[in-house]
């Protein structure tokens, strides 16, 4: 049996879960498949060889779209139960989107975890992703083109978004799958099998099945796994460069959420750090959410172009917010609402090139 097949011993619990030691409650996020049961087992067996541990709850989220589902909920709160954990199954109600479901699923998923968090009085929320998981995920992102930022993939620990003061930790991120199943099956418990992990229809499930060709090559999880950890280090030094940019060149602007910046210290900044500092100022002033990474690009080059021109005028829109360039500022800003629309779209063809390149 070599190293990538053999179950996770007793000691490498102890490093998993370290950081959860003293927290009051923790929640445990189990679908009944083989990498959250495995979760839930190494979690209790863990909590048994200590004095002093959370409260470990397990939450199953029934998205209502399987038959099997609500059976696979109550295998795991038997399970649970054997394990002498708390459980818990919530149920995604209402319709579901004809597309974008498992992004929509997601969603609902961790917005029903953070409910169950919060009546729990839990401090995180403890999810089974595997470094099969994380190279699956590199390997999506870089098909959509993402940046470093996206490219660097999952974190081990990270504060779930919109759920103020809530962690989201995900201890088995860089443990194979394999010897999560070897351990399942070293402790003779059952897992259930989620048949739209073998979906076509969906990215994930076409992208597993090249990765035994991509590892012939070289191309394992382990070594995406790696990447990903090496670009989220690459990150976190861009992003403390940005701080150091922002700390020199940015000041607030007149109005709440607006943002002033020298335009010559910009246009001096390398390309990436100019990029992200702008980037940051449209998600503060703006109101459409996150910022796609293209269409930065777009503004940044056009923003570049006015830059070099003396007297340089330039107004776009982006993401609800306003660029513009006067008097050697760049300025960002909210975008009116009765003119929001007509910036964004068909109203930009019609506008006067000179100020809006």
């Amino acid at each position: 049996m070599s190293a990538a097949d053999k179950a996770v011993t007793a000691a490498e619990a102890s490093t998993l879960f370290s950081d959860i030691a003293d927290m009051p409650a923790v929640v445990l996020a189990v679908s009944g498949g083989p990498d959250s049961t495995a979760l839930m087992v190494l979690a209790a067996r863990w909590a048994r060889t200590r004095k002093r541990k959370p409260e470990l709850i397990a939450v199953t989220v029934d998205h209502a779209l399987r038959a099997d589902a609500r059976r696979e909920a109550i295998a795991v709160g038997r399970l649970a139960r054997k394990l002498g954990l708390a459980h818990r199954t919530l149920r995604w109600t209402g319709r579901k989107p004809k597309t974008g479901l498992q992004e929509a699923a997601r969603a609902a998923r961790y917005r029903l975890l953070a409910q169950a968090a919060r009546s729990a009085g839990a401090a995180a929320i403890l999810t089974a992703h595997t470094r099969d998981d994380q190279a699956e995920t590199v390997l999506i992102r870089m098909s959509r083109g993402s940046g470093i930022s996206g490219l660097g993939a999952m974190a081990r620990h990270s504060m779930l978004a919109g759920e103020d003061g809530l962690a989201l930790i995900r201890p088995l991120l860089d443990v194979p799958k394999a010897r999560l199943i070897a351990t399942l099956r070293a402790a003779k418990v059952s897992f259930a099998e989620d048949s739209s992990n073998r979906d076509p229809r969906f990215t994930r499930a076409r992208l597993r099945t090249l990765m035994p060709a991509l590892a012939a090559e070289g191309l394992d999880a382990r070594r995406l796994a790696v990447l990903a950890r090496r670009l989220r280090r690459a990150d976190a030094a861009l992003e403390s460069a940005v701080d150091r940019a922002m700390a020199e060149l940015v000041w607030q602007g007149a109005t709440a959420g607006s943002v002033t910046m020298e335009a010559a210290g910009l246009a001096q900044l390398p390309a990436e750090i100019a990029l992200r500092l702008i980037g940051r100022a449209v998600a503060r002033a703006g109101d459409e959410g996150p910022v796609e990474l293209a269409k930065l690009e777009a503004l940044k080059s056009a923003l570049d172009t006015a830059l070099q021109a003396e007297n340089a005028r330039f107004r776009r829109s982006l993401a609800g917010a306003i660029v513009t360039v006067s008097r050697g500022r760049v300025t960002v800003e909210r975008a009116p609402a009765r003119r929001r629309r007509a910036l964004t779209t068909a109203g930009r063809r019609r506008a006067n090139p000179a100020k809006t390149r």
